[in-house]
């Protein structure tokens, strides 16, 4: 009994292994499409030295076009999720394509930073282990919520 089991566990090593090897020839693209600096999100707000450091180590990677892909979204299975997670993010707001947005989407936006922030669901806590630098601390939170509400303001 003992000997057909580890029979079988072998065997499904085995399969699985092989089909992690295969699924490495099955990755979506990872894209950082070219970014038109008019539409860009700089170009578009008033944005202090001190949000724009906390955007880029907390936001940026899966909201806009400058991700910076870890060496683990070139591993099947793992990079599709990563993939996924960045076009999800980017479908929902891209600062890269800001100017692209309606002045009522903009505002929405920024109304949006400060209660997603505040109640922690940005940056994702699937996203933070991973990158402990996206933390987002309660100075952090004050930064952007009372920027995103200024901007907001300036937009009326």
């Amino acid at each position: 009994m003992k000997r057909k089991l580890l029979k079988v566990v072998k065997w499904l090593v085995i399969v699985v292994v092989f089909l992690l090897v295969v699924a490495q020839f099955h990755r979506p693209a990872q894209t950082n499409p070219a970014i038109d600096q008019s539409l860009a999100f700089e170009s578009h707000v008033q944005l202090d030295p001190k949000v724009a450091a906390v955007l880029d180590r907390s936001c940026n990677d899966c909201h806009s076009n400058k991700t910076r892909w870890p060496w683990y979204a070139n591993v099947a299975p793992v990079s599709w999720f990563v993939i996924d997670h960045v076009d999800h993010g980017r479908s929902h707001l891209n600062f890269s394509e800001w100017g692209k947005y309606t002045r009522e989407e903009q505002r929405t936006h920024f109304s949006q930073f400060c209660e997603l922030v505040r109640e922690g669901w940005m940056p994702l806590s699937s996203y933070t282990p991973l990158h402990p630098d996206a933390k987002l601390s309660d100075e952090d939170k004050k930064l952007i919520c009372d920027w995103a509400n200024a901007e907001a303001q300036r937009l009326r």
